[in-house]
């Protein structure tokens, strides 16, 4: 009898433990469920951003290849994605000096695909673009539908950019846009930082100079669809602007290029007279037929012509119409500009904008700042 009892209390002992063991696997499984840790998301392949056309564009969240048309491989370079460029344009695979983001990028540019000719009425080689397959298409192609239709038939986001002048919000909007895009931002704001301290510099030195202690100042020889002789200048100047300087052809309301009658050049009679050295030719040629126009200005007469590089070359040259604003100060107002050092500032200027000094390149190229001899 004492011995069923005994069988009895280990069968029920067993069938507790049993039970406990179970519980507590039960609970321990439990446990684990909510502790163990969630799979990481994974990060979106797309996102959508917007243009400068206002447009909202679906791209891929990591930009690794880029088409550049419409000369957008230079503001490209600027906020430091030449590398991504994998398509642009013949003219830009040249790589001419006058065309500093091109000349930089003389160990990669002639090597990429063509997608475009380039120049005023570029021809875009879609097929090409379609072989490629880039992530997304740089342009600047104003015409909205234009740039729709070619997203829409390659098949490839198109992102518009469009930016006006040396200093301005468009091109501090375009940068930062790219930045965003590629994944440039600290490049991009550092570069803002540094063109609002040249664009504030230039200003805070002349702003407060009257009007009636500046010289008079005229920039002939500007290229602009083209070269031009000494007619060929600006309303509005923009390394003019920038210095706040006296420009006489303000007076006419222009405000941009234009072709003056050089009659005008005589009634305005300028002290100071900047000239593109790149169009001395058209300049001198003219001098020998009419030698007495040039020698009886009064910048002629007292030595006072200087250069001004051109930086209209399939668009602007940011960099060069920058290194002109701080060499035209010099000029006009030398003691405001005297702790410069113009040379060491435009190098200054290319090194962070190009990624490296470029006045040797432009003096080897007979583009060099300096005094112009007419006729020579």
């Amino acid at each position: 009898m004492k011995s069923k009892k005994i069988s009895a209390l280990f069968l029920a002992t067993v069938l507790i433990l049993t039970l406990l063991a179970g519980c507590s696997s039960g609970n321990s499984a439990s446990s684990a469920e909510p502790s163990a840790a969630p799979s990481a998301s994974a990060e979106p392949a797309t996102r959508t951003i917007k243009d400068m056309s206002d447009r909202e564009v679906e791209i891929p969240t990591t930009i690794n290849t880029v088409a550049a048309l419409g000369a957008t491989a230079r503001i490209l370079t600027y906020a430091g994605c030449a590398d991504k460029i994998v398509g642009l344009t013949d003219l830009e695979k040249k790589c001419d000096a006058g065309m500093p983001y091109c000349y930089v990028n003389s160990d990669k540019f002639p090597n990429l695909t063509s997608i475009a000719s380039g120049g005023a009425s570029s021809e875009t080689y879609e097929e090409a673009i379609a072989t490629l397959k880039p992530d997304v298409i740089f342009t600047s192609f104003s015409d909205i539908e234009q740039v729709k239709t070619m997203q829409e038939k390659l098949g490839i986001p198109v992102i518009s950019l469009s930016y006006q002048g040396i200093f301005s919000d468009s091109v501090y909007a375009a940068l930062t846009l790219i930045g965003d895009v590629m994944g440039t931002q600290d490049r991009c704001a550092e570069l803002i930082t540094a063109m609002k301290g040249w664009q504030q510099d230039l200003n805070d030195r002349t702003k407060d100079i009257p009007d009636a202690d500046k010289p008079s100042v005229y920039a002939g020889a500007v290229s602009f669809s083209g070269g031009h002789g000494i007619e060929g200048t600006y309303g509005l100047y923009p390394p003019f602007v920038a210095i706040n300087a006296k420009n006489v052809v303000d007076e006419t309301g222009e405000k941009s290029s234009v072709i003056i009658d050089k009659e005008k050049i005589v009634i305005w009679n300028p002290d100071i007279i900047f000239l593109t050295p790149g169009n001395m030719n058209l300049v001198n040629e003219d001098y020998k037929t009419n030698p007495s126009f040039y020698n009886n200005l009064k910048a002629v007469k007292n030595g006072n012509v200087y250069t001004q590089i051109n930086y209209n070359y399939y668009g602007t040259n940011i960099e060069l119409a920058i290194a002109d604003a701080y060499f035209a100060g010099s000029i006009i107002y030398p003691d405001k500009f005297s702790d410069i050092d113009f040379e060491k500032k435009a190098d200054e200027i290319f090194t962070e904008m190009l990624g490296q000094p470029y006045m040797q390149v432009l003096k080897d190229s007979g583009n060099g700042f300096g005094k112009i001899t007419i006729g020579e």
